[in-house]
């Protein structure tokens, strides 16, 4: 990929948290001894992880968040992956061409690019995935990626139909999309799981074919071999795949375990290869041998309810962010050498010219008590408020999630005066009432689904499924759409300094720390890869 993303210097491995997506942490504490698979496995390499919690959905369209890519990035393939430099690879295209004015893309299909059942991947297997991917009914959370695509927002939106989307099977192993515009990132965006193909002909046979391993299809470096739903996966080398001379591992087993401090005594017995870290021990295990330290692409923040009181108050809404203190919570809470987010689009961006984007749109949420005491007193004024109605701070079933809670609870009551209830929630049934505008103030956090930081900010637009706040400003609508279909990289990357600006003016969410991951490996694993702005590669890790 030629522009975006300033790569960051170390191998990106993250914990499995949040996407374009709400990132989970949640789940039961259940998950199988590492000794399930037998005797067996002292003879073969097995990769013992841990994927916190049981996937959304396997089906790529669908599974719209971390705890789903882990598995499907490298059970499936697109048309492109990203390879260990983090730039796009040929992957199931072996080349493609592109039009003059940008918008048309033309993908040559591998001749041995097969399904785990032998089929061949074909450009009709595109042409299916994406259709569904934009199809109404799927109610697919990454449908909006589609929108690069002409045709795409209309269909999703009920103004078009699935004719209108211009993807098409020239032939067998040909596939060419049309945009609405010259993107020259899309190699990139195509490597998220949502373009990830589907088989056509399992799919319409067996609509229900991703939900267990003995239906499950694949076409990446491993297929899945057993599926315990809440308790295991086990990944297994696919013999189908085109690449497999690069895949060293003979399995890859998944417990499904959402408590870090479980998690790491699971490493600590030899149950797990890896780990993070749990916060109340960070002090300890944070210099220790093996422990890497590295940086992704993403947000954690909360989100108001502009549509619940007393939130639909806009100096309220900046009351509560500015009395919250980001540096104390990365430096005594989470503990894990974050960096405190004083705005949204998280570092690492390069624009033309040349400069960070965090460098050129600077600190935009900072804390400041006292300006946040004067800002509660005005917003109460103006609706008439003699007391605050009840504010209750949701956020999904995870001690990590937790301790900011309660730390921001402290913040409110010390900088505000104001007494805030604290509800935790399972990750399934949180992430759906978020979705339904449920939750007065709930916590969120968002992965880069691509490198751009147009990616983060049109998740704000009115209607928008990321937008996830009841939050609608017409100006802002404006910078997004312009900013899409601006050609000159200049005035585009101005456009989303704008939008940023006018988000962080309206507030209808509040940044806390960009991603820096920590964890601890065992001796003997090398090769796994995360990027900075991707998903988890186990296509290159072997263990000794």
């Amino acid at each position: 990929m030629k522009k975006g993303f300033l790569l960051f210097i170390t191998v990106l491995f993250i914990a499995a948290l949040s996407a374009c997506t709400t990132g989970s942490g949640a789940g039961d504490d259940g998950g199988e001894s590492s000794n399930s698979e037998g005797a067996s496995d002292s003879e073969e390499k097995v990769l013992y992880m841990n994927n916190g919690e049981e996937p959304t959905s396997l089906n790529p369209p669908v599974g719209f968040d971390a705890v789903s890519w882990n598995v499907l990035n490298n059970l499936m393939e697109g048309l492109t992956r990203l390879g260990k430099n983090d730039k796009p690879q040929p992957a199931m295209a072996e080349d493609w061409d592109v039009s003059e004015n940008g918008k048309v893309y033309t993908f040559y299909l591998r001749e041995d690019a097969n399904w785990s059942n032998g089929d061949p991947v074909t450009a009709q297997d595109f042409v299916y995935a994406w259709k569904q991917l934009l199809n109404p009914k799927t109610g697919s959370p990454a449908a909006f990626l589609g929108y690069f695509i002409e045709g795409g927002k209309e269909y999703n939106t009920g103004k078009g139909s699935a004719e209108d989307v211009m993807v098409k099977a020239v032939d067998d192993k040909t596939f060419k999309v049309t945009l609405t515009a010259p993107t020259n990132y899309f190699l990139h965006v195509v490597t998220n799981p949502a373009f990830f193909p589907v088989n056509a002909k399992v799919a319409k046979e067996n609509p229900e074919w991703h939900t267990e391993a003995e239906s499950f299809v694949s076409n990446g470096p491993f297929k899945l071999k057993k599926w315990a739903h809440e308790k295991e996966m086990v990944m297994v080398r696919n013999d189908q795949y085109w690449d497999k001379e690069t895949v060293r591992l003979d399995k890859v087993h998944w417990a499904m375990v959402n408590n870090t401090n479980t998690e790491y005594q699971m490493f600590k017995s030899d149950e797990l290869d890896m780990t993070a870290i749990p916060s109340d021990m960070a002090d300890q295990l944070i210099d220790g041998d093996n422990v890497v330290i590295e940086k992704q692409a993403g947000l954690y923040f909360y989100r108001f309810n502009v549509n619940k009181e007393p939130f639909q108050n806009k100096k309220i809404r900046k009351a509560f962010a500015l009395a919250v203190n980001q540096e104390n919570i990365v430096n005594y809470v989470t503990k894990n050498n974050e960096e405190a987010a004083k705005a949204f689009v998280s570092p690492g961006f390069e624009g033309p010219s040349g400069k960070d984007f965090r460098e050129v749109n600077g600190d935009l949420v900072k804390f400041n008590p006292e300006k946040a005491k004067k800002l509660l007193e005005e917003g109460m004024k103006e609706e008439g408020y003699d007391k605050l109605p009840p504010v209750t701070l949701t956020y999904n079933t995870d001690e990590g999630h937790k301790a900011i809670a309660v730390a921001m609870q402290s913040m409110f009551n010390e900088n505000l005066g104001v007494n805030v209830t604290l509800q935790n929630t399972e990750w399934n049934v949180f992430l759906e009432a978020q979705k339904n505008l449920k939750y007065q103030l709930s916590r969120s956090s968002f992965l880069f689904d691509y490198a751009d930081p147009i990616n983060f900010l049109e998740s704000f637009t009115t209607g928008q499924s990321m937008n996830r706040t009841g939050w609608s400003n017409k100006e802002y609508d404006k910078l997004i759409a312009q900013a899409k279909k601006e050609t000159n990289e200049e005035k585009r990357w101005e456009l989303m300094y704008e939008a940023e600006k006018l988000l962080a003016e309206e507030m209808p969410i509040f940044p806390i720390h960009y991603y820096n991951q920590v964890y601890i490996y065992k001796d003997d694993i090398t090769g796994i890869v995360r990027h900075p702005v991707g998903y988890l590669e186990l296509k290159w890790a072997d263990k000794k």
